[in-house]
């Protein structure tokens, strides 16, 4: 079988070394002529990590990645809402990494070269459409230097290319632009003392005003008593969104510091945080509707082509790195690719689309809302706000939805795709 996918991103490299690790031909295709780190911070909850772990990549994470120790959660005031120890720390088989996007990127980039070869990622090629013919999909490209039109043929097309996917678009022509929720995000990369254990993330504020999270995500500034501290204040103010295709577009200070200009924490200044970033990212908080369905024939989505979600939860990568083991696992389990696609969107799509909906809800950050509602002033005992089991009820839910609870995810293998012994008809033995 040969697979043709298309985004040289987070999800797309994993599926190819996926693909590999179960023997079957892999090629990436990615428009920007070179793949730099680009980028601010992003966690990999145990779910995700357990898969990169088969893929042999532990050794490679846990030399850059922060494993994440707890997360707590902060009122407007800096008054503590709740905490949860997170990973390891939680009773997870495996750990929480907290790592710079653009590092992750070139680890897994740099594993695809060594396993697959050099050739078997492209680059400076634009998907412009594809055409199924038969037993193969025709797929046409640009070359972003020369306009050249450039053809390849696989026996499976993967769409890997993003909210903004050309594949998805004319899978499902006339979708529009992403949906904005009015929320304004601004990001940065501060370096600082090390606040509380040194590996916490905090969230502070609430989701229909101002809300400010951090945590470190350099191994490297640790070990040197430092922290690489990656910052997201979030404003929901509404404009006009207009046009967006560039994820990495320049945000200004003086757009972002004047709500944060008061907030001195306990543990950690976030305005002095703002103000010492050597650089600032904006972002609009997009995401898209739920698709009816994401395969058709020998051509299928993955990722934020498949599901993009708003950035709450810390679900995104790690979503886009599952559906790239659970589709290997099932190419690797059928002969014919238009059924193992199936089978992947049957265990995938309506999981995911679960979670898009959560998230817009707030997801595992809906007592921020509720303690805002509660005690706008600030409180001095949690409990005279929210009991335990309203606290946990949230927790749990989410867990359960984005598919981490403990006990049910350490009892479940990997999507182990290495070299099955024999290919079944239909894909069995798996939850």
């Amino acid at each position: 079988m040969d697979v043709l996918i298309v985004g040289g991103g987070i999800g797309g490299l994993t599926t190819a070394l996926s693909l590999h690790a179960a023997g079957i031909s892999a090629r990436v295709i990615e428009a920007v002529k070179e793949i730099k780190p680009l980028g601010v911070g992003i966690n990999l909850l145990p779910h995700a990590t357990r898969e990169l772990f088969a893929l042999e990549l532990d050794e490679q994470l846990a030399a850059v990645g922060v494993p994440t120790k707890e997360l707590i959660y902060f009122d407007r005031f800096g008054n503590r809402i709740v905490g949860e120890p997170r990973g390891i720390a939680a009773g997870y088989q495996w750990p929480q990494y907290s790592i710079h996007r653009g590092e992750l990127q070139m680890l897994l980039l740099k594993a695809v070269h060594q396993r697959l070869g050099v050739g078997a990622v492209r680059m400076g090629l634009a998907f412009e459409r594809f055409e199924q013919r038969g037993n193969r999909v025709v797929a046409e490209f640009r070359d972003v230097v020369t306009g050249r039109l450039v053809t390849e043929t696989a026996d499976v097309l993967i769409g890997a290319d993003g909210i903004h996917s050309k594949v998805r678009a004319q899978l499902h022509p006339g979708e529009g632009r992403p949906v904005w929720n009015g929320v304004h995000m601004w990001r940065g990369v501060t370096e600082a003392p090390p606040f509380l254990t040194g590996r916490s993330m905090i969230i502070v504020g609430n989701n229909d005003h101002a809300k400010f999270v951090a945590y470190p995500i350099s191994l490297s500034a640790e070990k040197q008593g430092r922290a690489l501290v990656n910052w997201v204040a979030e404003v929901k103010k509404g404009g006009d969104l207009g046009e967006v295709s560039d994820w990495n577009r320049p945000g200004r200070i003086e757009d972002v510091l004047p709500y944060y200009a008061d907030w001195h924490f306990e543990c950690l200044d976030v305005a002095a945080t703002i103000q010492q970033s050597s650089k600032i990212l904006w972002y609009p908080m997009v995401d898209r509707n739920p698709l009816p369905w994401w395969s058709t024939g020998r051509v299928t989505l993955m990722g934020d082509a498949a599901h993009p979600m708003y950035p709450i939860g810390s679900n995104g990568g790690t979503q886009a790195i599952i559906d790239a083991r659970v589709l290997a696992w099932h190419l690797a389990r059928n002969e014919d690719p238009a059924t193992a696609l199936a089978d992947y969107e049957s265990v995938r799509r309506e999981r995911t689309s679960a979670l898009v909906l959560a998230n817009r809800q707030t997801g595992p950050e809906r007592f921020l809302r509720i303690v805002a509602e509660r005690a706008p002033n600030g409180f001095s005992r949690i409990e005279d706000v929210m009991t335990q089991d309203e606290l946990d009820t949230v927790a749990r839910g989410y867990k359960r939805i984005a598919g981490f609870e403990v006990e049910a995810l350490n009892q479940q293998p990997a999507w182990d795709v290495v070299q099955p012994p024999e290919r079944h008809a239909t894909a069995t033995g798996r939850p």
